[in-house]
């Protein structure tokens, strides 16, 4: 079993930088993707950004240019920086960890609320 904590979040104005970091606890050698996700009242989850154990990165085109996924092995931890945040990054973001085996966690969850 692998356990994720999440932290970071909370409320920010629009234009503000928010960051969120996601600590697993399985080792860095059997992950194999992790990444953030995010979901607002009433709709799907949606992929915002995913870095591979290759360090490639995607991102959602909402987000492409304001917010950048990284990585620090060492500390098996998944950081989200978000900037020039907007009303409709608004959610709760979550974070996701693929192992090499296929087996797929979540972490609990953390509010984002962009407003003014």
């Amino acid at each position: 079993q692998v356990q994720l904590v999440q932290s970071g979040g909370g409320l920010v104005q629009p234009g503000g930088s928010l960051r969120l970091s996601c600590a697993a606890s399985a080792s860095i050698l059997s992950i194999y993707t992790m990444g953030w996700y995010r979901q607002a009242p009433g709709a799907q989850r949606e992929l915002v950004a995913q870095i591979t154990k290759y360090d490639s990165t995607i991102y959602a085109d909402s987000v492409k240019g304001r917010f950048t996924i990284s990585r620090d092995n060492a500390k098996n931890t998944v950081y989200l920086q978000m900037s020039s945040l907007k009303p409709e990054d608004t959610a709760v973001y979550y974070c996701r960890v693929l192992l090499t085996n296929g087996n797929i966690y979540w972490g609990q969850g953390t509010q984002v609320t962009v407003s003014s």
